[in-house]
């Protein structure tokens, strides 16, 4: 299977829904290649989340929703520490820890002190990371 998009950039992303539909029309993932292409996107979308316009913000949900209804399907989950989800996350992903101070909107230390476990994961960042990645706050918080 291959992917459809090659890498997005946010500011390349259309501002209403028609528009970004156009660009990945929002269906039910059934394969490995819809996942990676609605993860490209959300991806991109979500390093830059401050600047959504209201269509962009309900695409970007909807995606996110996609992705949410396709892992509780296909992925196992680990049972351990929220930050070892998060570790899980960024790999399944291929973000770092920069990528991580970013969706959290904080300093570009901060992911990499949470990952260490230097800095604990509060309820703010929790609802960003759950957004982020179409999950529960929940599973962020011990």
């Amino acid at each position: 299977m291959k992917k459809t998009h090659k890498s997005i950039h946010f500011k390349d992303l259309p501002r209403n829904f028609a528009s970004l539909c156009a660009v990945l029309t929002p269906r039910p993932i059934r394969d490995r290649a819809d996942y990676d292409n609605v993860v490209e996107i959300t991806d991109a979308m979500a390093l830059w989340n401050e600047d959504f316009s209201a269509d962009q913000e309900d695409y970007f949900d909807l995606l996110c929703i996609l992705i949410e209804n396709y892992d509780k399907e296909h992925v196992k989950w680990p049972k351990k520490t929220p930050v070892d989800t998060l570790r899980y996350l960024l790999e399944e992903h291929e973000l770092k820890a920069a990528d991580l101070s970013r969706v959290l909107g904080a300093s570009r230390m901060l992911g990499s002190m949470i990952l260490r476990g230097e800095r604990s994961i509060t309820a703010g960042h929790a609802r960003k990371l759950g957004k982020r990645f179409g999950l529960p706050a929940g599973v962020f918080i011990e």
